[in-house]
């Protein structure tokens, strides 16, 4: 049996909203396995999940680059949002982003070791700048992309970060599609591209959710089939419909525009990193110690 513990619970809460004990019963059912415990709470109707957008769980921010046909967004992180709002720290990020655009590194390791333009490597000017603004930093992720139509679109001041490639259509239509992703926040392009072992989840959250209810069983298949088909339409960016027109999904969008979507990537700064948060964790630990 997994001890179930603070941190573990801290986790939990954060990603659904639910409460410290649903929390601490949900991991307990679950023997600690986290993404099982949110479908628990899911069948509970403990956690909007579908949904869930979570606590930023670190600080910094998403920067963005496009010129000559190549866009980026990355991610780099801070420990406080103080230092977030550094000018010094905000241009080193744009300076990343450029970086990446013109080096094209393979990964953020890759990355590391490219010039930074100062005499210097990535990580050896990171580590400067870890020494000067005495806060620890990191480059987390990025995503490049070229194409005949890049756009990027940063929300809330690098809070969320958005980049589309884009065949066909004009710059008007790009930077519309980035909006859109920004405030729908799709997971899919299309129902060709969900991976089979999220339909397989949302069945099983559903199916449980309906016996839970007391559905009869045999009409649990159809529920399910009508609910999952539902949830599908949610997270897939061409089923959804357009903010600016909700009465065009944004498939009738594009071919309105005679274009298509080739990519695009949606970051948000901090999700699925875990925040310190001393005091909490401190509430939790007395909850779960209280409970043992």
């Amino acid at each position: 049996m997994t001890a179930i513990t603070a941190s573990m619970v801290k986790e939990l809460r954060e990603k659904t909203g639910a409460g410290m004990m649903d929390c601490k019963k949900a991991l307990g059912e679950t023997n600690g396995d986290l993404e099982a415990a949110v479908d628990y709470l899911r069948t509970k109707g403990l956690a909007a999940a579908a949904k869930k957008a979570g606590r930023v769980a670190a600080e910094g921010m998403v920067a963005d680059y496009v010129g000559n046909g190549v866009g980026v967004i990355a991610e780099i992180n801070s420990e406080t949002d103080f230092v977030a709002k550094n000018e010094e720290f905000q241009q080193f990020t744009t300076d990343i982003a450029r970086i990446i655009a013109s080096e094209n590194p393979a990964d953020v390791d890759d990355l590391l070791q490219k010039p930074f333009g100062d005499g210097n490597t990535v990580a050896e000017t990171l580590t400067q700048k870890i020494a000067k603004i005495g806060e620890n930093m990191s480059i987390r992720r990025f995503n490049r992309m070229q194409g005949q139509n890049v756009a990027t679109y940063i929300h809330m001041g690098g809070k969320i970060g958005v980049i589309v490639n884009l065949n066909g259509g004009d710059g008007e239509l790009a930077k519309d599609l980035c909006l859109h992703i920004a405030a729908s926040n799709p997971q899919f392009l299309d129902q060709s591209s969900v991976d089979p072992e999220f339909i397989a989840r949302e069945e099983a959250v559903f199916t449980a959710k309906a016996q839970e209810e007391g559905k009869p069983e045999k009409i649990i298949a159809n529920i399910v089939k009508g609910q999952v088909s539902k949830r599908l339409k949610d997270v897939c960016l061409l089923n959804q419909p357009f903010v600016k027109n909700p009465d065009l999904s944004i498939e009738q969008l594009l071919k309105e525009k005679g274009a298509s979507i080739v990519a695009f990537s949606r970051f948000q700064l901090g999700e699925g990193i875990e925040k310190k948060e001393c005091n909490f964790a401190e509430e939790v630990q007395q909850q779960v110690q209280g409970l043992r």
